[in-house]
Formats: C-alpha cells, structure tokens, sequence
C-alpha cells in the first residue's frame, strides 16, 4: 500500500509472545502494512529464523531482518540463509548489516579493531555473492577464496542490502556500498535528512526509519503510553539521532540528574515525546509520517508499544 510517496511498515517486537508472533505476522499481512521488520538483538529471538517463520505464514507483506551484526557470522553463511529466504519468497525480503551494539558486542568477544572497515567489505562480498559472482577478497576481516553460489541456490532477483548505521562515518559507508540504510527509533525528519546527507547516495537508495508509534483519539494518552519505549534515549549511542533536534545536551543533562530510566522518560517535556515518537490521533500521525516521507524516508516503521502489541497493532492499522 502506497502512501504519498512512502510505504508504512510495522516492527515485530523482539518480546512479544512466542504464541502471538504467527498471528501479529499474519495481522500484520491481514491489515495491509507493506512491511514487517524482525528485530535480532541479543539474548532475544534470532533474526533469521523469526523471517523465516513469517515468510512461511504471511503470503504478501514483506519481510525486513533488523540488524545482523556483521562480526557475528562468516559473510558467506549469512549470503546462503539470504538467498535461501530470497529464493522461497521471492520479492519478500530485506536483510539489514550493521556492527551491533558495541556493548553486546564486546559482552560476546566480537567487537572489530575496525568495524568500519568490517561492514564495507561485509556488505560488498554479500552483494557479490547474492548476485552470482565469485567473491575473491583478502581483506582485513573477510576473506574468499573465489567463493560463488551454486546455480542452484541463488534467488532469481537478489534481495536488497541494507547498513543498519547511525553515525555520519558509518552512513556514508551504506551509501557506498549498501542498497539501503535501516535507521533505529527515533528518526525524526531532522535526523531523515541529517543522515541522507551523509549517506550521499550516488544510485537509488532506500531509507527505512524505526519510531516509536501510539495511536489514540486521546493525544495526551497517546503520549503517556509512548513515554515508558524511550527510556533508552539516553544513553550516549543515541546521540546521532538527536544532535539535530536541538534539545540533546538539555536531554544527556536530565538523564544525569535522573535516578533511574524509568524517571527520566516519565520526566520529559512532552514537545520532547512528540518529537521523539509518532504519538497522537490518527490524523496527526499520519501528518508526522507524511514528514518522515518528504524529508526522504522511504518506508516509515512503526514500533507498537505493550502492554497488549496486538491491539496496538489493530490501531496503527488504522493509520491505513
């Protein structure tokens, strides 16, 4: 479903129950949502076998894996599962690199020298596998010895590669070598545009953006319900994402003086909430979204907030 020049997909949240994750897919499928994203963050459910599962369940909606850390699997297994997903479900899958949150990272002993360097040889070579051709490369961290990819396995069309990066160094790698960047919540069309810049594309590009989304004909209650999914916001990685709002070092001084996260997101300015997620009625929603489109987003996802994700999903739905 088209929507003034962008498409509305959906987040399948990483804690949702093992019992709901079929039947959000499929709801998700039903409503008319373009995309579903999966989320791989560790210790949660694995990213791979959650695409996989609601390929297999849905029949239209397609399907984006966010993110597989580049240092956690060799190039050329992650090129199989891809074209594997890719062939059975053909047209239906994005899968995003990105170099993992550097604390889990470090936590499981992978954290490059270099994950710049990691990620533009990562994502070259499986651009490269999945089209077909031999990858030979003896690079800093990826090495192939004229691997190529049987006739047999490779899908008829390759799937899109996407950089799921944040900082401006990283972003413009995506733009040299990825199909696409994947942004994390919040995405706020300053940021949009901030990192199109830096991503600098020289061929066509996709800019899929995460938010946090609540949907009410109570705007004030929209926001309430908002506030708990953005106690993250401030750790030092969000930086790049809120540097161009103008309110970051009042943001870092609060999250200071505030004695735990739960405060700190219950403590914010409410113009803050409104500009760090996609909260309010339907109209103002879709008016925030409309935003995301013209300041270059491609496709806006929408990350719904518990304590029920099934009927947050029934009223983001209604954004269509």
């Amino acid at each position: 479903m088209k929507h003034a020049h962008g498409k509305i997909g959906v987040l399948l949240p990483r804690d949702l129950r093992p019992t709901d994750v079929i039947a959000f897919a499929r709801e998700a499928d039903a409503h008319g949502f373009d995309e579903l994203w999966v989320v791989e963050d560790l210790g949660y459910r694995g990213g791979l076998a959650q695409a996989a599962t609601v390929l297999a369940h849905t029949h239209r909606i397609r399907v984006g894996v966010g993110l597989l850390p580049a240092a956690a699997r060799n190039v050329a297994f992650t090129a199989m599962e891809t074209a594997t997903l890719a062939q059975l479900h053909p047209g239906r899958i994005d899968v995003a690199i990105g170099h993992g949150m550097p604390d889990w990272m470090r936590s499981v002993g992978i954290w490059p020298r270099s994950p710049l360097t990691l990620l533009r040889e990562y994502i070259h070579t499986l651009r490269t596998l999945l089209a077909g051709r031999p990858a030979d490369l003896d690079g800093h961290y990826v090495r192939l010895d004229g691997l190529r990819l049987d006739q047999s396995a490779l899908p008829h069309h390759a799937p899109d590669i996407f950089a799921g990066v944040r900082g401006p160094k990283s972003l413009a790698v995506s733009g040299e070598v990825a199909d696409g960047t994947l942004l994390a919540e919040p995405v706020a069309p300053e940021y949009a545009r901030q990192a199109l810049r830096s991503i600098s594309p020289q061929r066509p590009h996709r800019l899929t953006a995460y938010n946090v989304a609540v949907v009410d004909d109570d705007p004030d209650a929209a926001i309430t319900a908002a506030r708990p999914a953005l106690q993250a916001l401030g750790d030092p990685d969000w930086k790049p994402h809120l540097t161009p709002l103008g309110f970051q070092p009042e943001l870092a001084e609060l999250r200071r003086t505030c004695a735990s996260p739960q405060e700190f997101a219950q403590s914010m300015p409410r113009e803050w909430v409104g500009r760090l997620a996609l909260a309010g009625t339907p109209e103002q929603v879709r008016a925030r979204i409309q935003h995301l489109f013209e300041a270059g987003v491609t496709s806006a996802v929408l990350a719904p907030v518990g304590p029920d994700y099934r009927s947050a999903l029934e009223a983001l739905a209604t954004l269509l």
